[in-house]
């Protein structure tokens, strides 16, 4: 039985064709990758689904039958379900409180009867719940856990998971794909979302991808190459791999001694005694699950927390109380995990957003803006990385996330910094642009540079790193060389286990080295 048909479906926006005359179809039980490019349109194709969005052309079959889904509360009442890539949930209240909101009054009016129907559904899928924590204690696993939970409260018959592995340790993910197979042969019908391809293969039984709008192409993932998979999504004019040799650094630019720091922000996570460093010519990756300390740690970094102690230092120049400003003086580049609103101003056009970071070079002079550097600045941000934009006066907020991830990474990299930090540089962006970031950063360790990079992306880690370590609850694990780090060892150290470790270089290459093209 086909459980949804989407049948020339098309929406338009003011100066684009978000998707046109796109045909989707999926089986009952079946488990149907949606893949492509940022900006090709899943999204948009997902929220029509879900009800969040109209389309302007098109019919959407549900069981066979024509239907208009009238908003989310519409779509959860027919038994679709969605977890968003990011989650949707209070963090002063708990599992229980949270899921009691979604659901309609009568299912949510005895909190006792609702706690033990999710403890009993969490159990029978193997992802076991406390009702009773609060979200602020759970790890971005256990939220997602959450999420999915609620879906399957309200006897989901479509699931729709946007990235959802991009925030998860190897062993969560292994979790996860168990519990979808158990749906799956449960008739339940599952719409994956992703940009690691390696995990659609393992997973789905067939694919449908979306090219600027349009279907590209289907296929059954177990029987088709990555590099096939990806042509569909890139085309053919995309380098799709590339063995990023391993570098020994130089002297220490970035050097981090005994950082102990608790923020008054009563759900930041402490931090436990910190030490390590980052060589000139290196690049040093942090691996850990969101909310174990990496924010805390990058505001150390940044300037945008300063602490009396000198336990931060710059080419060997106590930092721990300077100003962001100050510190970029000095060569420092940063790379925020959030893009709107942290990395860029939504509503300045990104020209501005070019001058934000960059003022302090030749784009001023004694307080005056040079306009046309400016323009020429932001200009060959735009053509050196690939940035798909109107032109250097589009708004910043008009952009795709990989394309305005590009831009920022480009905005950064053009400075010439001589310490780059960056916060999860590829997520959610598509294999093209993850490869076009990942080269820039090489080119930059290349020329002497010392890099950061803190990410949940084990398989981008393992391209790039020179030496990894991971961190848990503020406490930072040992440091080692990437490729005597096992997959396991490194999952170990996520999850807090800083145990004598098993590295090794012989095992290490069976885990993500293997993936070391960028095809994740």
């Amino acid at each position: 039985m086909k459980r949804i048909e989407l049948k020339e479906i098309t929406k338009r926006y003011p100066g684009c064709v978000a998707n046109q005359s796109v045909e989707l179809s999926v089986s009952a039980g079946e488990i149907h990758a949606l893949l492509g490019e940022n900006g090709a349109g899943k999204s948009t194709l997902m929220k029509i689904i879900y009800g969040v969005v109209k389309p302007d052309e098109g019919e959407m079959l549900w069981e066979n039958q024509s239907i208009e889904v009238k908003g989310p509360a519409h779509a959860r009442e027919l038994g679709i379900g969605m977890v968003f890539q990011h989650f949707s949930l209070f963090e002063t209240l708990t599992v229980a409180e949270n899921i009691a909101l979604s659901l309609p009054k009568a299912e949510a009016k005895s909190l006792d009867a609702l706690k033990k129907r999710i403890s009993d559904v969490s159990k029978r899928y193997g992802m076991q719940l406390d009702p009773n924590r609060y979200v602020h204690t759970l790890s971005i696993g256990e939220q997602q856990r959450v999420e999915i939970v609620r879906c399957l409260l309200q006897d989901v018959k479509l699931l729709i998971l946007d990235e959802p592995t991009s925030v998860l340790t190897p062993q969560e993910v292994e979790t996860l794909f168990k519990t979808l197979h158990q749906l799956s042969d449960e008739g339940c019908s599952i719409l994956f979302i992703s940009h690691k391809l390696d995990e659609v293969r393992a997973l789905c039984d067939n694919a449908t991808i979306l090219r600027g709008g349009k279907v590209s192409g289907h296929c059954i993932p177990k029987d088709t190459t990555t590099d096939e998979i990806a042509r569909l999504m890139v085309g053919d004019d995309t380098p799709l791999s590339e063995d990023y040799k391993k570098a020994t650094g130089g002297e220490p630019y970035l050097t981090i001694t005994n950082l102990s720091y608790k923020s008054e922000d009563p759900f930041a996570t402490p931090l436990k005694d910190i030490s390590f460093d980052v060589k000139a010519g290196e690049i040093l990756g942090i691996a850990g699950v969101a909310g174990n300390g990496q924010e805390e740690l990058l505001n150390l970094i940044s300037g945008e927390e300063t602490t009396t102690a000198s336990c931060v230092k710059f080419a060997k120049k106590a930092v721990a109380n300077l100003t962001p400003e100050k510190r970029r003086i000095l060569g420092l580049g940063f790379v925020p995990e959030e893009r709107l609103g942290r990395g860029a101003v939504p509503d300045m056009s990104l020209e501005e957003n070019a001058l934000l970071t960059g003022y302090q070079g030749e784009l001023t002079n004694k307080g005056w803006i040079n306009t046309t550097k400016v323009k020429a600045f932001a200009k060959q941000i735009i053509e050196q990385f690939n940035v798909k934009t109107a032109g250097s006066l589009a708004q910043a907020k008009s952009l795709s996330g990989g394309n305005l991830q590009k831009y920022i990474i480009g905005r950064e990299i053009l400075q010439n910094p001589k310490l780059l930090v960056c916060s999860h540089p590829t997520w959610g962006v598509d294999i093209g642009a993850a490869i076009l970031i990942r080269h820039a950063l090489i080119e930059l360790r290349d020329q002497g540079a010392a890099i950061l990079v803190v990410s949940e992306d084990i398989d981008e880690l393992y391209a790039i790193s020179d030496r990894v370590c991971a961190i848990c609850d503020g406490e930072l694990s040992p440091v080692a060389p990437t490729n005597e780090v096992t997959i396991n060892q490194l999952g170990k150290w996520m999850a807090g286990d800083f145990s004598p470790s098993d590295t090794h270089s012989d095992t290490a290459s069976a885990g993500p080295l293997a993936n070391v093209g960028g095809l994740s």
